[in-house]
């Protein structure tokens, strides 16, 4: 969206506090960690409490003159608005400034350009770039020149404005007819996945809550995870065996932030639906992050804003080594340190308990001749087995109502 510099940008972070923002201390902590995930060094912070937001340059004179002489006085490159500017804030600032001013927004944008790794995510990404910069193609200036880039970066008068605007329009269009046959043939996935006899898990939480380091604690397979913001963008399902051979899927997908801006939910819709289909939800949670409550309020607010919430979810808490006292506010849960030599039998037991709820049980007796049988049905239901000494098994199980008739074609096979 925006020419980035290869050396590290020396960077000042904005937020105005309105007496309504509650969350100004950890939206602010947000943003410096957003920073330094797009590479930026951040030389300053500032905050200041308005009552209302500057409808022209966003922020006060007394305010703007300080930015003026700090950047100055510490060679900034960039200065980062933690709340959204409309286009003309954005091209106010920049022109009063001198340098280049991103908000929120395009900063996320950024970090998920450089995140995407898939076709469809690399799609997604540029559908919400391009939103976001077609009402802001308006009056020239360092914005206008830095964000029109190949399209007219020299300063276009009204006449080839229009020409971008609707060279744009045409892109947004060819994006959204590919993201149509990319959803389609992942829908078609789906509805095998749910059509099948499969468990389905999914993983959300806030973003670097650990979600990724608990995908690979289960798979026992090598998926991305690293200590900083959106570390995973694109869905990632793989099979897991909960106990035996029982079979499931667990998908990982996209962390949920503070103000996710309302493209890039619905530029991520299709991945976040990744999740919309499971039978259980792991919420996973940052216990060391002192915001951690707020955090779990975000996520819940999404899931209802994304129709989720009624799937059944089990909590993990995650890093519990790093606290000392920890009450926890979810329930289901669990509460491991993902370090922990016995994490992944920890949260597998937690996993089957309640898989086991939502399960239907059922007892049986099977003949030493008829044991061989068991085989394809430990692969659908969780079975507890004790063998008498005669060779015969005494079987607790517990089954999914939608593989229940499977369970019936298994009697019918003993008889």
């Amino acid at each position: 969206m925006f020419e980035t510099k290869k050396e590290q940008e020396r960077v000042i972070l904005l937020s105005v506090s309105l007496p309504s923002d509650t969350n100004i201390l950890m939206s602010m902590l947000e943003l410096e960690q957003l920073a330094q995930t797009a590479g930026a060094l951040v030389i300053d912070s500032l905050l200041q409490n308005r009552e209302r937001y500057d409808s022209t340059t966003f922020i006060g004179k007394g305010k703007l003159e300080e930015i003026k002489q700090l950047i100055d006085a510490q060679e900034i490159d960039t200065v980062i608005v933690n709340n959204r500017l409309t286009p003309r804030q954005n091209i106010n600032l920049e022109t009063k400034l001198g340098v280049k001013v991103i908000d929120r927004m395009q900063l996320i944008l950024d970090i998920f350009a450089m995140r995407a790794r898939s076709h469809e995510g690399k799609l997604q990404v540029q559908l919400a770039q391009l939103k976001y910069l077609l009402p802001r193609l308006v009056g020239q200036g360092i914005m206008l020149s830095r964000q029109a880039g190949g399209i007219g970066s020299r300063g276009p008068g009204e006449s080839q404005l229009e020409l971008n605007r609707r060279s744009i329009r045409n892109q947004i269009n060819d994006i959204e007819r590919k993201l149509k046959i990319v959803a389609k043939n992942r829908e078609t996935i789906r509805e095998k996945r749910v059509a099948s006899s499969s468990f389905n898990i999914g993983l959300i939480g806030y973003t670097n809550a650990g979600k990724s380091t608990i995908m690979n604690l289960l798979t026992d397979n090598s998926h991305y995870e690293a200590n900083e913001l959106f570390a995973t963008l694109d869905a990632s399902t793989k099979q897991i065996y909960l106990k035996d051979r029982f079979q499931a899927t667990l998908t990982d997908t996209v962390g949920f932030i503070q103000d996710l801006p309302t493209e890039l939910v619905a530029a991520f819709k299709s991945t976040l639906e990744e999740s919309r289909q499971v039978d259980l939800l792991l919420h996973v949670i940052d216990a060391s992050d002192p915001n951690h409550l707020e955090q779990e309020k975000i996520v819940l607010d999404l899931l209802k804003e994304l129709d989720m919430a009624k799937i059944p979810r089990l909590a993990v808490y995650n890093k519990m080594d790093l606290v000392e006292n920890f009450v926890p506010n979810l329930h289901p849960r669990v509460m491991i340190s993902a370090k922990s030599p016995n994490a992944s039998t920890t949260i597998r037991s937690v996993i089957i308990d309640d898989i086991k709820k939502q399960f239907q049980s059922f007892d049986m007796t099977i003949k030493p001749e008829n044991s061989y049988q068991l085989f394809e049905l430990s692969q659908l239901a969780l079975l507890e087995e004790k063998e008498l000494e005669d060779g015969t098994k005494v079987v607790k199980g517990y089954i999914s109502p939608k593989n229940k008739w499977k369970l019936e074609e298994f009697y019918h096979g003993l008889s």
